[in-house]
């Protein structure tokens, strides 16, 4: 994958988009990275291979790595109840889910039920502590005020749900009594060499020499430079470019049986199959086209950032592309589109 036909400083000037970061990936390896710009508008922090960004959404692809390794372990299984291995909380029973039960497929693929609770899951917000999983899905919390409940029959129909990956990180508490982050440190940053990813980030652990600012889509900084959302295995990744296009390659190499974090073959691609007759989802990410051509995405959009990773999974190429402004459209426009157009033609 080559950048073509497009001068990406005039594109970011135009769309308002202070730092911009691109590792691609060609041949089963990361090929280079490219930096623009700066981590804070008007400042003179260039953006560089270790400038961390909020991820946002691609938290689900990462999250959905974990739940692999952890189904691999048998700790995890896929088409089982999710009740059965929850301790601290379970997905209150109803008639919709008497004949179908809520598993981790249906959550990983957003068909489970379960919906949104409205204006939840919003960023942190620092007059009221974090809170724990178990309060946020009990409706005890600022940031879901309903109890998450199964609202359309499991299976049924497709909503794409924050709260169903809380449910996740709930379950994989449970499971192997451990910290979220710790588990996906131990497991996903450290054999892959992330050292510059975290999850259990508040103000205080972000390094703001590296960290990039958010923008909204006219440049100017958000409220706080640095949202955070409290729900990490949704939402809460910061990352740099380079440790998320790791993560992309690991997927590539576990295709072809070369994983780095003993996940099998056939898992993988249990990821990258389209689940319950919707073609556009997987496990934690998104697909289109089909045999060799098949493609992966990953998108996030906050407060402030926008990315998007994108692998190929059988050609063995792949790109990353994150910002720090939040553009005002999907990521299929915009630069972050216009950078992706060029990759493919």
């Amino acid at each position: 994958m080559k950048l073509k036909n497009i001068t990406i400083e005039e594109r970011m000037k135009h769309d308002n988009v202070p730092d911009l970061s691109i590792p691609l990936i060609e041949h089963g390896q990361i090929s280079c990275t490219e930096n623009y710009g700066l981590l804070e508008v008007g400042s003179n922090k260039k953006v560089n291979k270790d400038s961390m960004f909020s991820a946002c959404s691609i938290s689900k692809f990462l999250t959905a790595m974990l739940v692999m390794k952890l189904t691999e372990q048998g700790l995890l299984e896929l088409d089982e109840d999710v009740n059965t291995r929850l301790m601290s909380w379970k997905v209150p029973e109803n008639d919709l889910t008497k004949s179908k039960r809520v598993t981790l497929r249906n959550l990983l693929s957003h068909q489970s039920g379960i919906i949104d609770p409205e204006n939840s899951f919003v960023e942190l917000n620092f007059v009221t502590r974090i809170p724990s999983m178990v309060e946020l899905l009990a409706g005890k919390t600022f940031y879901s005020e309903h109890s998450i409940e199964v609202r359309y029959e499991p299976e049924g129909e497709f909503h794409y749900s924050d709260a169903g990956f809380c449910l996740i990180q709930q379950l994989i508490e449970d499971v192997t009594e451990k910290p979220f982050h710790r588990v996906m440190h131990e497991l996903i940053f450290e054999p892959l060499n992330m050292s510059h990813s975290k999850l259990n980030t508040t103000m205080l652990e972000l390094d703001k020499k590296v960290s990039a600012c958010g923008h909204d889509k006219n440049g100017k900084l958000v409220d706080g430079k640095y949202p955070i959302y409290p729900y990490p295995a949704s939402s809460g990744l910061w990352t740099t470019s380079l440790d998320l296009a790791r993560l992309v390659l690991e997927l590539i190499n576990v295709v072809k049986g070369k994983s780095n974090i003993g996940i099998s073959t056939s898992l993988a691609k249990e990821m990258i199959t389209s689940q319950r007759g919707k073609n556009w989802t997987g496990l934690g990410v998104f697909l289109e086209g089909s045999a060799k051509q098949l493609e992966m995405t990953s998108l996030g959009w906050g407060i402030g950032f926008q990315c998007m990773a994108v692998a190929f999974p059988y050609l063995e190429k792949g790109a990353v592309i994150m910002t720090n402004a939040e553009l005002g459209v999907h990521q299929m426009e915009g630069v972050i589109g216009e950078i992706y157009q060029s990759l493919m033609s």
